[in-house]
């Protein structure tokens, strides 16, 4: 080590840190202090090539000048340096290139590992209680970087700056007052903590008796804080990590240094990271939902099938779906029971924007009214007795696509008026939380009544009728439109010969005239269900079909029937029945009652055939 160095050498020793002072172009190291000397286990009066050091991490420093050249200063974590004797370091190097010399490279090390950092701090203990080195001449030190000797500190990328025991400034390095905004002539002298340290980002005082700060310049202590705000000149606050050492002066105790670091836009990249964590797992909650949904809506047993018919009505029908499809307007379905309100409401989605998002089906009547509110609006875990867990309402699993709420003047008025809400400020709020999620859906709505009527009755909110009759389309009944009959029960018998895997049975003129001349008071869903109870019983390759009372007589085709076909034919009995009653088991007109039958026993058939509710809303 040349003469030269030892000017630069006294101040690289008074750094808490390890430093070196390295020159490049000699592959020498010109100074090095003692905390670098431990690190590295090399001789200071005898230092190693630094090239030596760094070894094959060779590519990795050489990427790490190129920045340093590029911003003349960097930090990095990815070189692996290792000490003279061959161990491995873990090490962050702070590097700045020192200005009055061309190739010379100012590094300050700073080991990772735990074991490093207590020994940093019991080192610094120990320095104060044996009183060593430069840290007790704290004003020596300050004198001399007043001299114009502040290179080394000059050069350090974190901010450093001194105080006395009484809390005023002696020392603001450059890094500091570049991330502060104040001046040296700003801060010397003055009361540091009031200008920088008074308030906790939350706005509340900071007093300076319980600041870290004060109690290492008053009570000897050393402190590492690791998230903490310091306040600029222009009133914005920034987040830091620091430590903070007492110096002392022969013994007494003069002050401390505070080194100190911006993580500001570290712990802005944490809090988007932790939000884009919590996005993203809200999403997947309701991507499971609304697979868990379509999974069901797969399965379900209801025909799903295109719109038949040639009538006026139908084309009529039809062209009202173009119009509307393609824009975002809320559409109000109505029409009897069974004219395929539902298959409306599947034909606008499939034809509008929002067909690569799901077409979320909710059946207002067939939910218990306390359980409503949950299955629309979604729950928080603990909302309520029995919510377990964070889930979804179908209005958020139809975000970005399409909701559709068939016999809505079954919800409760009070449900219709949040609904109302929700749907007027695009954005739904969970049962037991208080965050509202922002909502992007197209409602379709359907009601098996007139609407005016259900409004009289009170069953229909007005003000939520207005909001959904934007675009209101009609479905009339099979009775209105006789002529669409025989293409529909061919295009339905198909269908359920596939699905019952039965050979597919000729339809009589005599049976075609009989089924034109019927009513359908059930209109479609009674078709089908005619149709596929047909395809079961009928032989011979004709078609076979009971229509209205006559479905009720005893069959006196064969003397005897199989158990397995006697079973197959409760099933489908019991499975059109539940078509007919939109799922509902109890209560006026529910299955039990068109039955004849105890609920328990149709629900008791229904676990034993594996027919869901939930696949039967239609």
């Amino acid at each position: 080590m040349h003469d030269g160095a030892l000017q630069h050498d006294s101040l690289l020793s008074a750094l808490p840190q390890a430093a070196v002072l390295v020159d490049l172009r000699a592959d020498r190291i010109e100074e090095i202090n003692r905390a670098a000397a431990r690190l590295l286990s090399v001789d200071p009066a005898d230092p190693p090539a630094f090239s030596r050091l760094v070894g094959r991490a060779m590519p990795d420093f050489l990427v790490f000048l190129q920045e340093i050249e590029h911003r003349s200063e960097a930090w990095t974590r990815k070189v692996r340096m290792t000490d003279a004797r061959g161990g491995a370091l873990q090490l962050e190097l702070r590097a700045r290139l020192v200005s009055d010399r061309l190739g010379l490279l100012m590094l300050v090390l700073l080991d990772l590992s735990e074991l490093a950092l207590r020994a940093e701090i019991a080192e610094a203990s120990a320095l104060q209680r044996a009183g060593l080195g430069e840290w007790k001449r704290a004003q020596t030190f300050f004198a001399e970087l007043e001299r114009g000797n502040q290179l080394i500190l000059n050069a350090a990328g974190e901010g450093i700056y001194g105080v006395n025991a009484q809390g005023q400034a002696t020392f603001v390095n450059r890094a500091a007052q570049e991330m502060l905004g104040w001046t040296s002539e700003d801060l010397m002298g003055e009361n540091i903590h009031s200008k920088i340290h008074h308030h906790h980002l939350s706005g509340d005082v900071y007093p300076a008796h319980d600041c870290p700060i004060y109690r290492s310049f008053r009570f000897e202590q050393v402190h590492r804080i690791e998230d903490e705000v310091f306040w600029r000149k222009d009133g914005k606050p920034i987040r830091v990590e620091y430590v903070s050492t007492p110096i002392y002066d022969q013994k007494v105790l003069v002050g401390a240094v505070v080194i100190f670091r911006d993580i500001t836009e570290r712990k802005e990249n944490e809090r988007k990271l932790r939000e884009a964590l919590d996005e993203v797992a809200a999403l997947r909650d309701r991507l499971e939902q609304e697979n868990a949904y379509l999974q069901e809506t797969i399965t379900s047993e209801r025909a799903h099938h295109d719109i038949v018919g040639t009538s006026p009505i139908i084309r009529q029908l039809v062209r009202k779906i173009e119009l509307v499809a393609e824009t975002d307007a809320t559409v109000l379905i109505t029409g009897e029971t069974g004219t395929g309100k539902a298959l409306v409401a599947t034909a606008i989605h499939k034809d509008s924007a929002r067909r690569k998002r799901p077409l979320i089906h909710f059946k207002c009547g067939s939910i218990a009214p306390d359980a409503v509110e949950a299955e629309l609006f979604g729950q928080m875990r603990g909302a309520f007795v029995g919510a377990l867990r964070d889930r979804p309402g179908r209005l958020e699993l139809a975000h970005g696509g399409t909701l559709f709420l068939d016999d809505v003047e079954e919800l409760a008025p009070e449900v219709q008026g949040r609904l109302l809400q929700t749907l007027t400020d695009g954005a739904v709020t969970r049962l037991g939380d208080t965050r509202a999620r922002s909502l992007d859906l197209r409602v379709i709505a359907a009601t098996t009544t007139d609407p005016e009527r259900a409004v009289a009755q009170g069953r229909l909110r007005e003000d939520l009728l207005l909001h959904l009759s934007v675009f209101p389309i009609p479905c009339r009944p099979l009775r209105e439109r006789r002529e669409d009959i025989p293409a529909l029960a061919a295009h339905l018998l198909d269908i359920a010969c596939r699905r019952l895997n039965r050979p597919l049975p000729v339809i009589t003129e005599g049976t075609m005239r009989a089924m034109v001349e019927y009513d359908w008071p059930g209109n479609v869903r009674e078709l089908r269900n005619v149709v596929e109870r047909g395809a079961i019983v009928s032989r011979g390759g004709k078609l076979v079909i009971e229509l209205g009372s006559e479905a009720t007589r005893a069959q006196p085709a064969e003397g005897f029937r199989p158990e397995a076909e006697m079973q197959q034919m409760i099933r489908d009995n019991l499975l059109a029945c539940l078509h007919e009653t939109g799922g509902r088991v109890s209560g006026p007109a529910g299955a039990a009652e068109l039955l004849g039958l105890p609920a328990t026993t149709v629900y008791s058939r229904m676990r034993k055939f594996g027919i869901e509710r939930a696949a039967l809303a239609s």
